[in-house]
C-alpha cells in the first residue's frame, strides 16, 4: 500500500486492520479513528485523504442546504433540519444524497430531470455527515436517505455508509435514527430487509414513495411502476418487519381525489404503515401547480377515516427551488459562495422526522 487507509470510508474495524500495514498498532489506530470522527481533528501520524469543504450554504431559520463539489461541474446537495419538539428539545436531521441526479424519471421530481450523473461512494455519503457535523458544527441525530438519487440503485455504497455511520467508535448514529427511502425497487427492499436482520441493524427504517392509488396513475408519473407494479411492491414491503413510512406526493388533478384516498387505504390495508403526505412542490416547467390547503386536509381526513395513520410533511422553500422534489435545479453558474457569516435568504423543505 502506498497511502494510509481512508479513515472516512472505513469502519473502525476496517481502519484498524488496514493501519497495521503502516506500523500503527490497534490501540493507536482506534484512538485516531475516534478522534477523527468525534472531533474532526487528526494527529501527526494520520494522513487523511482530501476532505471536500462546503462550496455553498443557504440558510433560513433552522434549515440549511449545502453543496459539496464532485469534479468541475457536479455538486451533491444535503439538507440539515433542526426540529424543536413539544418538550422544547431539539432534534437535527440530515438529508443525504446517494447519487448525483437520478435515473428513475419520476415526472414530478426535478432531480429526475437531470438523469443519472454519478453514483456516490460510501465515503462521499459519509462525507456529507462529516461536513454537517464538523464544518457546520451541527450535532446530527437522524439521517434520511431522501436527497438526490435512488438509494436502491446504489445500494452497495448506501449499506457500506450505514455501517460506517452507525459505528459506535465513529459517528455513532443509531440505526433507529436512519431511514432509507426508495421509489419502490423490490429487490432493493428485500436486500435492505436482509441487511436489517443483522444484529444491531434491526431498527433501521424504510420509506417507500408510492404517490398513486393504482397502477395506471403510478405508471404515468413513475416509470419504475411499469417494471415493478404495485402488487409486487406490496409483496416486498410486507417482508419489512417494522412499520413502513409511505410517502405520498399530492399532485393536483393526478392523485388526490377522495376516491384516490379510498383506493390507497384499501391497497395499504394489509401493511403496517404510516402515510406521510407531501404537498407537491412544482419543478421547473411543471405541468401542475401546488395543491391547495383544503384539498390536502380533505385527503388526509379521508385516509384517517379509513383507519390510516397520517402525517404531513411541512413545506417551505418552493420559491427558491429548495423544497422536496426540487433539488437539482441549481446549475454551477447559480452556485455561488457566500461571504463568511452572511446569511442567504432561502428556506428548505421541512422533512417530517420519521425517527422521532
Amino acid at each position: 500500500m502506498n497511502a494510509p487507509p481512508d479513515i472516512l470510508g472505513s469502519t473502525a474495524a476496517q481502519y484498524i486492520n488496514n493501519a497495521k500495514a503502516f506500523g500503527i498498532n490497534c490501540e493507536r489506530a482506534l484512538q485516531q479513528y475516534r478522534r477523527f470522527f468525534r472531533t474532526g481533528r487528526t494527529d501527526v501520524q494520520l494522513n487523511v485523504p482530501e476532505i471536500r469543504t462546503i462550496e455553498h450554504i443557504e440558510t433560513e431559520g433552522n434549515t440549511t442546504k449545502f453543496t459539496l463539489r464532485h469534479g468541475n461541474d457536479l455538486f451533491s446537495e444535503s439538507v440539515i433540519i433542526a426540529y424543536q419538539r413539544a418538550d422544547q428539545t431539539t432534534r437535527t436531521t440530515l438529508c443525504v444524497s446517494s447519487q448525483l441526479g437520478c435515473a428513475m424519471g419520476c415526472t414530478f421530481c426535478q432531480t429526475a430531470q437531470l438523469g443519472l450523473l454519478k453514483n456516490l461512494t460510501a465515503r462521499d455519503i459519509v462525507e456529507q455527515w462529516f461536513a454537517a457535523r464538523h464544518q457546520r458544527n451541527q450535532h446530527i441525530d437522524n439521517i434520511v436517505f431522501m436527497g438526490m438519487g435512488e438509494p436502491m440503485d446504489n445500494l452497495d455504497a448506501v449499506l457500506e455508509s450505514i455501517e460506517i455511520l452507525t459505528d459506535h467508535n465513529g459517528a455513532a448514529i443509531a440505526p433507529a435514527r436512519i431511514t432509507v427511502s426508495t421509489v419502490g425497487r423490490c429487490a432493493g427492499i428485500r436486500r435492505l430487509a436482509t441487511f436489517s436482520n443483522r444484529p444491531g441493524m434491526r431498527s433501521l427504517k424504510l420509506a417507500v414513495s408510492i404517490n398513486a392509488p393504482n397502477d395506471t396513475i403510478r405508471s404515468s408519473i413513475m416509470p419504475i411502476n411499469r417494471a415493478e407494479p404495485m402488487s409486487a411492491l406490496l409483496d416486498a414491503m410486507m417482508q419489512w418487519r417494522d412499520r413502513v413510512l409511505i410517502e405520498y406526493v399530492l399532485i393536483p388533478t393526478v392523485n388526490m381525489q377522495l376516491e384516490h384516498a379510498d383506493a390507497l387505504a384499501t391497497y395499504l390495508q394489509p401493511l403496517r404503515c404510516t402515510v406521510n403526505l407531501i404537498p407537491y412542490n412544482p419543478r421547473q416547467d411543471s405541468p401542475w401547480p401546488a395543491p391547495d390547503e383544503g384539498s390536502i386536509d380533505a385527503f388526509a381526513h379521508r385516509l384517517s377515516k379509513r383507519g390510516m395513520f397520517v402525517t404531513r410533511r411541512r413545506t417551505t422553500g418552493r420559491d427558491v427551488a429548495a423544497a422536496c422534489g426540487q433539488l437539482g435545479i441549481a446549475t454551477p453558474a447559480r452556485v455561488r459562495r457566500q461571504p463568511s457569516g452572511r446569511r442567504a435568504s432561502l428556506s428548505i423543505a421541512g422533512i417530517t422526522n420519521p425517527a422521532t
